[in-house]
């Protein structure tokens, strides 16, 4: 099964408008990028996964399902988490389950998340992350040898998505110099009733405030600057991303951005890929880690 290809740019670069907005606001908004059969192609291969892991050895037992907390990481970053960085392995929602710890839902209406090396090991999910569109895009941002180095399909489960509190992407993929840059892909229309993204204006330009990482076993997060975020709302300078499906959003990885919970009755399915610079030293203390015998990162070359 292969995923139909975005579009390719009208342009191989952004216009000067586009430019500007994305050196002054730290994202831009692409309508349009991915076309609607492509965005339906992703869905169905994921829910061909779930389905896959639903019926498979990995489907966990009751009580032992990976929980993903949206609002403390720390909280549920378990062995099966921390290393999930070459692997194709499922979350399930905080609010997923009874507290028995058995699921209240079918588990293509739990999970929170699939992570975090998709774009590596689906030959679906490779053939939509690696475009020649993408390619062009990265090259008008400014990256210059960019490797694909996380993606998530995150599913905002109808009401019990979880909120998404404030971050900064750099936090949990810190490279040296900074080089984070996020692709978010909007597969289904983005809502403020379905937990659409809000992004802070120039709030890349304040530089990193925390970084998320790996401390013996587990995790912890080292402040870098306690100055909180502004206060959510419109009135702090917080806009919400409403956009429609096929909409592709790049986030600067210092951009601070969040998102709100599902109140709705419909999804919010999206798709996110991260990379970075292949020459940025990436250290060992990244709670994101590839075994080497996986193989260095690639780019958007060519789906392998």
């Amino acid at each position: 099964m292969n995923a139909t290809p975005p579009p390719p740019l009208s342009s191989p670069t952004l216009t000067a408008a586009q430019r500007a907005s994305w050196d002054r606001d730290g994202f831009l908004v692409l309508p349009g990028f991915v076309a609607a059969d492509a965005c339906d192609a992703l869905m169905a291969r994921a829910g061909a996964l779930v389905q896959a892991f639903d019926h498979g050895a990995e489907a966990p037992r009751e009580g032992e399902a990976s929980v993903f907390s949206t609002t403390d990481q720390a909280r549920t970053s378990d062995a099966y988490f921390l290393g999930s960085g070459d692997k194709i392995r499922f979350f399930f929602e905080e609010r997923a389950f009874e507290g028995s710890g058995s699921s209240r839902r079918p588990t293509a209406l739990a999970l929170n998340k699939i992570g975090h090396a998709l774009h590596d090991l689906d030959p679906v999910f490779d053939a939509f992350s690696r475009t020649p569109a993408l390619a062009a895009l990265a090259s008008a941002l400014g990256l210059v040898d960019p490797v694909l180095l996380q993606s998530m399909y995150i599913f905002k489960q109808p009401h019990i998505g979880g909120e998404v509190t404030c971050h900064q992407d750099s936090t949990f993929l810190y490279t040296e110099p900074h080089t984070v840059t996020g692709f978010w892909f909007a597969l289904e229309d983005a809502t403020l009733e379905n937990g659409c993204l809000w992004a802070l204006p120039g709030g890349h330009r304040a530089g990193l405030k925390a970084r998320f990482l790996r401390s013996g076993a587990g995790v912890r997060t080292d402040v870098l600057d306690a100055t909180p975020w502004p206060p959510f709302g419109r009135e702090s300078g917080y806009v919400p991303l409403e956009v429609k499906k096929g909409t592709l959003v790049v986030l600067d990885g210092l951009c601070p951005h969040l998102s709100g919970g599902n109140t709705s009755a419909r999804s919010r399915h999206a798709y996110t890929l991260h990379a970075v610079e292949r020459g940025a030293r990436y250290p060992e203390d990244n709670w994101l880690q590839r075994d080497p015998s996986v193989g260095a990162p690639r780019g958007f070359g060519s789906a392998a």
